[in-house]
């Protein structure tokens, strides 16, 4: 069967449009910081039922999934995200030391946030693709770093080397707020699909 290839660009043209809106409503959802997790919950769902080929009604399941995720979601965003800034803080304070010891409290510390960040976007897509209570989410969360860290090394890397590349050079920060959210979204389903279906063998 031959594909007219003016369909096949409109239908791109619609889902770039689509993500597009999706990555609005997103940061619109994000701007109290207490509805980020359940913004982030939301989105990742909806880019994991699109990289398994259930396309839907993106923008719609998004809203959908933002009331349904977010007292789980939020739950998981204050046990292991309120964490994150106060080891960065220790982190900073023990640089500011000098000292050989400071350098490897330091060290630890900064490790430990970034364990704990996989460890947070880990317990957002478990809330997106399972329904499971928030402590059994939780404690998955908390393994899975460490079950899988190579994943979960590009789980963080997306997040925090968006955020570096819009530092380094500002002007990509249009794309970030067009587009970015988004794709970076269906770039970590498709980093956590073959985690979660080990998980779904097992259970």
């Amino acid at each position: 069967m031959r594909i007219d290839p003016e369909i096949r660009t409109f239908q791109g043209v619609t889902t770039f449009g689509t993500f597009a809106v999706l990555n609005v409503l997103y940061l619109l959802a994000c701007l109290p910081v207490l509805t980020a997790g359940a913004a982030t919950s939301a989105l990742l769902e909806v880019a994991m039922r699109y990289t398994d080929g259930e396309r839907g009604t993106p923008l719609r399941d998004f809203l959908v999934a933002l009331v349904r995720n977010a007292p789980r979601a939020t739950l998981v965003l204050l046990v292991l995200g309120a964490p994150i800034p106060l080891l960065l803080w220790v982190g900073w304070f023990w640089y500011l030391s000098g000292s050989a010891l400071s350098l490897v409290a330091m060290l630890i510390a900064g490790l430990a946030a970034l364990y704990l960040c996989g460890a947070l976007l880990h317990g957002l897509a478990l809330v997106a693709a399972f329904e499971a209570g928030p402590l059994r989410t939780v404690r998955n969360a908390l393994l899975l770093p460490g079950a899988d860290p190579l994943r979960t090394a590009g789980l963080v890397l997306l997040p925090v080397g968006s955020v570096l590349v819009v530092l380094a050079v500002p002007s990509t920060l249009f794309l970030l707020l067009t587009i970015g959210c988004s794709a970076g979204a269906v770039l970590a389903a498709l980093l956590l699909r073959p985690i979660y279906r080990r998980l779904t063998g097992d259970a």
